[in-house]
């Protein structure tokens, strides 16, 4: 009865965050239902100390990473650089590779160190004016992000510096590069089957007569979409030639600096996470400055954020000083949407944290965790198959696999050196693992990835639970070659 609850628990609230209802709402109500028909009198101290701290911990966290992505992806699009990198990859790939565009520009923000969030408050904007300008359904615009962001580029690429790569290097003492050609062959596994599936949506919807608007009910409000595309000087459907056209004409110096902002962000991610451990090898307390109330700052949560924050802060900077003119002129209305997606994103992605919290909390996780545990005696299977299954219920890929390795970290070692599986490959694996069943409707990424976007889970989910069974298929794919063939 104890696991029936979490599935009811779990499956009510993907239920309604598929039909559209909001999560910052219904998050909360479904994590404290399975508290009532746990026990009753659990529900008020379970939503105050568990459900409101997860929470809060959240946006104290990644609030600031947030505002600060919303604001870099506004501007990357009121700008102009938006426009400039659109001209520059079609140049080279053509029009009609609107999709293939967008994998490439998500690949390259992931990989240079740009968080999953920001990632898609920079894309959207480049992402909906190659698909408006080549005539591709909206609607297939949050799947093509996700596969630019949230598969190969986030956990399958050696040296990916996004956390789910980073986490298992704390229990397998691996580092970010473990596996490589494995994680080549994956990455490779999940671009060709995605494109390949993505382009035969594209080409049945042109078949069907379905444009960038959509036809039934999938379809999107055109006018709200028409404001959308204008309000920006880098997409206005007034002012802007089409891709195709421009693409044919010089790309100019100033296309070129466009890209300047994007590789500053993800150098000075780089720069900024290795230097705070130095600059902050002591720590930090506060009670070396007389403020001993407010403790010692733990620094593995928090050098990680700090690096985003100030790489974005001088993506920002970097992105006014080179566009002035254009910024200033929409600056205020554009800055104030920003800010209001940024509370929005937020809200969605924290209360999902505290539902993952709440059900994390309740017996009948442990009961699942318990029965997982002892599913096949192959580390990677059972590694594999237990990872995919706890992200999907807490909705978060590094949260599912944290608890995944601070359960079975040390077995997964011991059977492994029997197995006489190297331990980058379980690396690899599991990391790879966080970025399956994670993309659940409840997840706090697609519920932003959707908001970004403007589109519901009715419209455009489909398409990217599809990504998500090639991702999760990657998974035993590579697995599956290591067993046959021993690469490493």
């Amino acid at each position: 009865m104890d696991v029936m609850i979490i599935i009811i628990s779990l499956g009510l609230l993907m239920f309604l965050a598929y039909r559209g209802f909001s999560v910052i709402l219904f998050a909360p109500l479904c994590a404290l239902f399975a508290v009532f028909l746990t026990d009753p009198g659990h529900v008020l101290p379970f939503f105050s100390n568990i459900f409101m701290v997860k929470l809060v911990e959240f946006v104290k966290l990644y609030f600031p990473v947030f505002l600060l992505g919303a604001i870099f992806g506004k501007l990357v699009e009121i700008s102009g650089v938006a426009k400039s990198i659109a001209k520059i990859i079609v140049r080279f790939i053509g029009a009609k590779q609107a999709i293939l565009a967008i994998v490439i520009m998500g690949a390259i923000l992931t990989y240079s160190g740009v968080s999953l969030f920001v990632a898609v408050f920079a894309i959207y904007p480049f992402a909906a004016q190659l698909f408006r300008e080549a005539n591709i359904p909206k609607r297939l615009i949050p799947a093509t992000i996700a596969v630019s962001a949230f598969t190969f580029s986030m956990d399958s690429l050696p040296g990916s510096p996004q956390i789910q790569n980073v986490i298992p290097t704390g229990f397998f003492k691996t580092d970010i590069y473990a596996a490589p050609t494995l994680g080549i062959i994956g990455a490779i596994f999940i671009i060709s089957l995605s494109l390949l599936y993505l382009n035969h949506c594209r080409h049945k919807a042109a078949r069907n007569g379905e444009g960038y608007f959509g036809i039934g009910d999938k379809a999107i409000d055109k006018e709200a979409a028409e404001a959308e595309m204008a309000a920006s000087s880098a997409i206005s459907v007034e002012t802007t030639n089409k891709l195709g056209m421009d693409s044919e004409k010089a790309i100019s110096r100033k296309d070129w600096l466009a890209f300047i902002p994007l590789v500053l962000v993800g150098v000075m991610n780089k720069f900024f996470t290795e230097s705070f451990p130095l600059w902050y090898a002591k720590g930090f307390d506060f009670a070396t400055i007389g403020l001993k109330d407010y403790g010692i700052v733990d620094m593995s949560k928090v050098i990680g954020v700090w690096s985003v924050e100030m790489a974005l802060i001088l993506g920002i900077i970097a992105i006014v000083l080179l566009n002035f003119k254009a910024v200033k002129l929409n600056f205020n209305t554009s800055i104030n949407i920003g800010i209001s997606g940024a509370l929005l994103a937020t809200m969605n992605t924290a209360t999902e944290y505290g539902f993952g919290g709440v059900i994390a909390a309740l017996p009948g996780f442990t009961v699942v965790q318990d029965y997982l545990t002892g599913m096949f005696s192959n580390p990677l299977i059972n590694g594999a198959i237990m990872t995919n299954v706890l992200c999907g219920i807490t909705g978060s890929g590094s949260g599912g696999m944290s608890i995944t390795l601070s359960l079975m970290a040390d077995t997964y070692i011991q059977t492994a050196a029997h197995f006489d599986i190297p331990l980058e490959v379980l690396h690899r694996v599991i990391s790879m693992s966080a970025g399956g069943f994670d993309t659940l409707p409840h997840n706090g990424a697609i519920i932003t990835l959707l908001a970004v976007t403007g589109l519901t889970h009715r419209q455009a989910y489909k398409d990217i639970f599809v990504i998500t069974i090639i991702k999760t298929l990657a998974v035993f794919f590579v697995i599956g070659i290591f067993s046959l063939f021993a690469i490493v």
